[in-house]
């Protein structure tokens, strides 16, 4: 029988905070952040905030698929050439589908057991890093890396919201809503979770 009181396993994701970043006076590209919460043994960190953009996510899907090939994984959002990042409306939709396309592949416990997934979520290694990292190319484990990048943070917004929830909405005028659209060419403030600043990994 269930324990009256037993915790049921949750992971929360959000994708939120689009930050438009510019490469150089011709190019940029928008990254969204990535929040993850939960209480699941399948992550190493309960709490993690990183950032990515469209073409990450992208490769995240081909390995995914790549790796379990008898699943048939939701689909990103589409990329359509007339996407307009400085349109919030343009923005939100692709960030609502990149938000639906995580909550669809952390319900699956297969693609869970992908270290490239971990990875993804919970550090700022790149596509190339992460995969040198599972195939063993690395001096650092799956799991060092993850806990080198929480070394690297000071805190998470959601570990004190409820004590500090005055406080934050008094600092909220500061920061990006997440239906609006920041500007940043700072590589620390891309890589943080909203006001926090996060050194990025080398």
């Amino acid at each position: 029988m269930t324990p009256k009181h037993e915790k049921q396993e949750f992971v929360t994701v959000l994708v939120r905070d689009p930050r438009i970043q510019k490469e150089d006076s011709w190019h940029s590209h928008i990254e969204y952040e990535i929040f993850i919460h939960t209480n699941s043994m399948c992550f190493t960190r309960k709490t993690s905030c990183v950032r990515r953009r469209f073409r990450e996510f992208v490769w995240l899907r081909q390995r995914l698929q790549k790796n379990a090939v008898l699943l048939q994984l939701p689909e990103l959002p589409s990329k359509t050439p007339f996407f307009n990042m400085n349109n919030p409306h343009h923005v939100d939709h692709r960030r609502q589908g990149l938000q639906e396309f995580l909550e669809k592949i952390l319900q699956n416990a297969l693609l869970l057991s992908d270290s490239r997934l971990h990875l993804f979520l919970q550090t700022q290694l790149s596509p190339e890093d992460i995969e040198a990292c599972v195939s063993g190319q690395t001096k650092y484990s799956v799991a060092d890396a993850i806990h080198k990048f929480a070394s690297l943070k000071r805190r998470f917004p959601i570990e004190d919201e409820e004590k500090k929830r005055g406080k934050n909405d008094a600092d909220s005028d500061s920061e990006s809503s997440s239906s609006g659209l920041g500007h940043s060419s700072d590589d620390s403030i891309s890589h943080g979770c909203k006001a926090s600043t996060v050194p990025e990994e080398s």
